[in-house]
């Protein structure tokens, strides 16, 4: 009896285990098939995504995704620039730097440039061996700005002379709305916006010591916001230097999408790309020792509002409570300003090297091992950030919405930190105790997301596509306002 009941609990054990198998296979089967059904979905959506042609002006990312012919055009382009102020040398900030790096790339494609600006009286103005550059000097106003009346006569001239121009660009407000209102054919590039600058004012005020008077930037600059709102739509069209600007230009000032372009700026990657040779050399000119286990950089003007007053503090504090630190980290401080003698007086640990010319810069960043920017301005895309990444460096930078929406979208190529001295120090923790081998891979990684996004040349082509599109009519324009191809 006993045995019978044990075989009838085998032979049921064996039928359960059977079903069970039965059931698990149909279960495996339909989420196969859901899933190859899904798969054959996603292909048939990628191909048709791929067949279909979009108007590149309705694009809603950032145009250096996309890839651009770099061959002969079958259209050249008569180009009007307006720019405060051109670069004099190595001394330059943002805006003039994007100018520079962005026209003559232009110029050397074989467009046209005309380029609005002011003339310097402090130094000769500089030349270039390219002949489809000119240059219209005019006086500059008490303030600095371009006399709109002086420069508008010269473009006038320029423009019923040969050709008219093609498309006409300015670097923010270069060219007043009140001259831009009736033209078609102008494209301005915001490099900082009355709205993104809030959260500056923000931090400024949050940092703001007792004995400081009470700025009323905020109220004054939420007014500002809304002139902006007001005059902007004078523009025909935008160009957004990050994601977030884009994004605040079409839900805040309420542009329509298909005048609001984001282009990414770019940096010379002939200049800045790795070499282990020049960073060695650099280590050796400037006598840093060989003991220093992890070597920081920091680039630019050294003021107020581009944090340093928050780094020398967080150093301060870090020099004096860790002696590990002091001794094998070292800081490298690359620029001029009211903050380079505090920074000297941190001892041997922080090294002030002055301002460098784009080639000792190049140099700087491979002498390091990560690049630090504190910046508390919320405006445009800061170009060191840029050439530390194709230089192969980490970043780490203060979490504004152009940083971390454009930049240092992962912990894959660096860290961000809020703009307090608790952060700062955190963050600057984690990146020596992190070491030189983790440093290493993000820098790899940062190297590969600034070669894809953040060149010159992709930036020069994103531009190039944007004034042939907005300049040509008929079927030209159908050819250069479509776009087909993969999005990166």
């Amino acid at each position: 009896m006993a045995r019978d009941q044990a075989t009838i609990f085998s032979f049921r054990c064996f039928c359960f285990n059977i079903f069970f198998l039965s059931a698990f296979s149909s279960i495996l089967l339909f989420i196969w098939s859901q899933y190859a059904g899904l798969f054959d979905l996603q292909n048939q959506i990628t191909l048709q995504n791929q067949n279909q042609f979009i108007n590149i002006l309705s694009f809603p990312s950032a145009w250096n995704h996309l890839s651009f012919p770099s061959g002969p055009l079958p259209k050249l382009l008569k180009i009007a620039l307006f720019v405060k102020k051109w670069p004099q040398k190595h001394l330059a900030g943002g805006l003039e730097r994007h100018a520079l790096i962005l026209h003559l790339a232009l110029a050397k494609r074989g467009h046209e440039l005309h380029i609005f600006t002011t003339s310097s009286l402090n130094s000769s103005f500089p030349s270039y061996p390219i002949g489809t550059l000119y240059f219209h000097l005019s006086k500059p106003t008490a303030a600095g700005y371009l006399d709109q009346a002086i420069v508008w006569k010269q473009f006038q001239s320029q423009n019923s002379t040969g050709k008219p121009f093609d498309v006409i660009h300015t670097e923010s407000v270069g060219l007043m709305h009140t001259r831009s209102r009736n033209l078609t054919n102008v494209a301005v590039t915001w490099h900082g916006i009355a709205y993104e600058s809030i959260h500056s004012d923000i931090i400024q005020e949050l940092l703001r010591t007792p004995k400081e008077p009470v700025a009323y930037a905020l109220t004054q600059r939420a007014m500002k916001v809304v002139e902006e709102v007001k005059f902007f739509p004078r523009y025909a069209h935008h160009v957004a230097t990050s994601d977030h600007v884009g994004d605040v230009l079409k839900r805040i000032y309420m542009i329509p999408e298909e005048r609001v372009h984001i282009i990414l700026n770019g940096v010379d990657e002939e200049i800045f790309k790795p070499n282990a040779a020049k960073g060695k050399d650099f280590k050796e000119k400037f006598g840093i020792p060989h003991s220093k286990t992890l070597v920081l950089g920091i680039a630019g003007r050294l003021v107020k509002d581009k944090g340093h007053p928050l780094m020398f503090e967080a150093l301060l504090q870090m020099l004096k409570e860790n002696d590990s630190f002091q001794e094998n980290a070292i800081v490298l401080v690359a620029g001029d300003g009211p903050w380079s003698d505090r920074y000297k007086g941190l001892g041997a640990s922080v090294l002030v090297l002055g301002t460098l010319e784009p080639a000792q810069l190049a140099s700087f960043y491979n002498a390091i091992d990560i690049f630090l920017n504190p910046t508390l301005r919320a405006q445009g895309l800061d170009h060191t950030l840029l050439e530390a990444m194709l230089s192969g460096k980490p970043l780490m930078a203060t979490r504004l919405a152009s940083i971390t929406g454009s930049v240092i979208v992962g912990t894959e190529m660096g860290y961000t930190f809020s703009p307090t001295v608790a952060s700062l120090k955190a963050v600057l923790y984690r990146v020596w105790h992190d070491g030189r081998g983790v440093l290493k891979r993000k820098g790899q990684f940062a190297r590969q997301r600034g070669l894809q996004l953040f060149t010159a040349t992709k930036m020069a082509a994103a531009y190039e596509r944007l004034f042939l599109c907005i300049s040509s009519d008929g079927e030209s324009k159908d050819s250069y306002c479509t776009y087909q191809s993969s999005f990166h």
